[in-house]
C-alpha cells in the first residue's frame, strides 16, 4: 500500500524568528516530510504548511502543542 502525497496546513502562534527555528525543527523530524513553508507577513508567520508522504497531521499537531502549547490544524489535503 503507497502513502498519498498529502498538504496539511496549520497555525501555530510564533512570536519570533526563533520559535519559528523551533518549529523547524520539531516538523522536520516528523516522518515522510518532504518541505515545510511558514505564510505570514513580516515576523508573524504563524501559518506552517508541510507536504509530505504518510505524515500524521494529529501527531505533528501534538509535537507542537508540547512545545507551543497550540497547534491548530487547518486543512489537511491530498496533493
Amino acid at each position: 500500500m503507497q502513502c498519498k502525497t498529502k498538504k496539511i496546513v496549520m497555525k501555530v502562534p510564533m512570536n519570533c524568528q526563533k520559535c519559528q527555528q523551533k518549529a523547524f525543527k520539531i516538523v522536520a523530524e516528523a516522518d515522510g516530510m518532504a518541505s515545510v513553508s511558514f505564510l505570514g507577513l513580516g515576523e508573524e508567520r504563524d501559518i506552517v504548511v508541510v507536504i509530505g508522504q504518510g505524515v500524521d497531521a494529529c501527531n505533528l499537531a501534538k509535537s507542537l502543542r508540547k512545545k507551543f502549547k497550540t497547534a491548530e490544524i487547518i486543512t489537511v489535503a491530498d496533493v
